[in-house]
């Protein structure tokens, strides 16, 4: 059985409170609703997915539910936050909430804490961020197109990635996430699709003239075989696009099984071993009520219910 928490349990929120939050009595409960307003879903793409709200309860978790660990997206956002779950990490929170698991807001500024926390959490979400990765770090310089990095948030994904890998649990990758996730295997990134592409295709609202309030979509084309393509149900799926890079040449022991029609790549997925890791370059997060997102957090819900079993008597 799966004992006590250690006092570095509450460092979910004691992490946050050094950054001047206040750490709730328990941890953050997550609910969601359809929002009776929302006309226009959060992720853009209009009409095809509903906005959902975070209710916020503080009632006491299901210690039964894998704990997914979920960094704030940036080191300004998070310290500047009086509240866990504020901004767009909301939105990773309700997805994880919705699938069946219990977040855990993870803070970039105390690497301590965060090294007693991991071994508590039985799966991880890398969420998209406004950095970008430094291209120090996959041997290339900055062409004056990478946006500044974010060491914290750096350093606290290959933190999560090393003993994610190491001890078997499972990491869902998103937008930024995938592109660390791809650069730390050893992979490249294209710092920037259209100055470095022939690409039209708009991949972020920058691209569109006029800009739109919504992000665009395109459909994403799967490999055969692959996981996504289970989980589409087919060859092809819409998803959204808030990027501006993307992997160029995969990590090692990453496969490349989803891209965009202009060839752009929009998903890998981990061959090294058994472990459930996979990157996707959209964000299914705010695809609310989308068959191929919903399915694609069932999945990593049930791998992180089977590292919960695995791991069981080892805390």
């Amino acid at each position: 059985m799966r004992s006590a928490r250690p006092a570095s349990y509450l460092a979910q929120f004691a992490i946050s409170a050094r950054a001047g939050h206040k750490p709730p009595p328990a941890d953050l409960a997550v609910s969601v609703t359809p929002s009776p307003l929302s006309v226009l879903n959060s992720a853009g793409c209009s009409g095809l997915w509903q906005d959902a709200s975070i209710l916020g309860s503080m009632t006491p978790p299901d210690p039964n539910l894998p704990r997914i660990g979920i960094p704030w997206r940036t080191s300004e956002e998070g310290i500047a936050s009086t509240q866990p779950w504020q901004g767009k990490n909301r939105h990773y929170a309700e997805a994880v909430g919705r699938a069946g698991g219990q977040p855990v807001e993870l803070a970039l500024n105390d690497p301590q804490a965060l090294q007693s926390l991991l071994p508590t959490l039985d799966g991880f979400v890398l969420p998209g961020s406004p950095a970008d990765v430094d291209p120090r770090e996959y041997g290339r310089q900055n062409t004056g197109k990478s946006e500044a990095a974010d060491w914290g948030r750096e350093q606290t994904d290959r933190a999560i990635l090393k003993h994610a890998f190491a001890e078997k649990k499972p990491v869902l990758a998103i937008c930024f996430g995938c592109q660390l996730l791809n650069v730390f295997l050893g992979g490249t990134l294209i710092q920037d699709l259209r100055s470095e592409t022939a690409t039209q295709l708009a991949h972020r609202r920058k691209d569109l003239i006029p800009e739109l309030p919504e992000d665009p979509c395109h459909p994403a084309r799967f490999e055969p075989g692959s996981h996504l393509a289970a989980l589409a149900g087919g060859a092809e799926a819409v998803v959204n696009s808030s990027h501006h890079q993307s992997i160029e040449q995969p990590g090692k022991g990453l496969k490349i099984t989803g891209r965009a029609p202009d060839g752009i790549v929009e998903s890998v997925e981990w061959t090294g071993d058994a472990n459930w890791v996979t990157g996707v370059q959209w964000h299914p997060e705010r695809m609310t009520g989308d068959a191929l997102a919903d399915r694609l957090f069932a999945e990593f819900m049930a791998a992180a219910r089977s590292a919960q079993k695995l791991h069981t008597g080892k805390l």
